[in-house]
């Protein structure tokens, strides 16, 4: 796929007069946060002001997240109106998200639909995966299915019926699969980069002003593991 800008290290996959879509890299926090780290909208807000020698704030909207230790497609709104319009396709669930990862131990199905229900714990940053609905959870469904066997780990496509916290890691953890380098969920080391293998790979949707059909695909990190997908 062709990559429209690498400057900066900042990997634009998509850009127009409404929406920028970025790759983003392990580390990388979408919004600012307690940390004070600089996020990747101060980035992209960076990037265009320079590109296009604008003067004053550059408005930038922030449409969804992707966890820290996550990496692939972020989607920004440099409109108001596209702003507001792909707010509402990410809350209809009028988009189509694939993930790709990366877990220890192969489930026991080669694709299966996950459902459970997910309980967010506040305190530590984690939901936990329940079969059965519990008191302050809410309905969680994806699918799977396995893409490549590796020699100690099994690569998976993830297609998300869902946007909850945490729900790929959650889910994949509660069928005994947690994702390479996930400590937070069960994995048993942690990865170098402090990241883990879970990649938003892909992304449709229906363009908020032209109306155009976009698939907007993002390369994965540069590993011998995700190389070798």
């Amino acid at each position: 796929m062709k990559i429209v800008s690498n400057k900066s290290n900042l990997q634009v996959l998509h850009e127009d007069n409404h929406l920028i879509v970025v790759n983003k890299r392990v580390g990388d926090i979408v919004q600012g946060d307690k940390t004070g780290d600089k996020p990747l909208n101060e980035i992209v807000k960076e990037y265009i002001k320079e590109k296009y020698n604008k003067p004053g704030e550059v408005f930038l909207g922030v449409v969804h997240r992707l966890d820290r230790p996550t990496t692939g497609i972020v989607v920004f709104a440099r409109t108001s109106k596209a702003l507001s319009r792909m707010n509402e396709l990410f809350s209809n669930r009028e988009t189509q998200k694939t993930y790709w990862a990366v877990v220890k131990n192969k489930p026991e199905k080669p694709q299966d639909k996950l459902v459970h229900y997910l309980k967010r714990n506040e305190k530590n940053n984690t939901s936990k995966a329940h079969l059965k609905e519990v008191p302050d959870s809410k309905l969680a469904s994806l699918y799977y299915q396995i893409i490549k066997e590796l020699t100690n780990y099994t690569a998976l496509e993830i297609h998300l019926h869902t946007g909850r916290h945490h729900q790929i890691r959650a889910q994949l953890a509660a069928i005994g699969s947690p994702i390479k380098g996930d400590l937070k969920y069960g994995f048993d080391r942690s990865n170098p980069d402090g990241g883990i293998h879970l990649h938003a790979r892909k992304l449709s949707f229906t363009h908020p002003v032209s109306k155009e059909a976009l698939t907007i695909i993002a390369p994965t990190p540069d590993d011998v593991i995700w190389n070798s997908i």
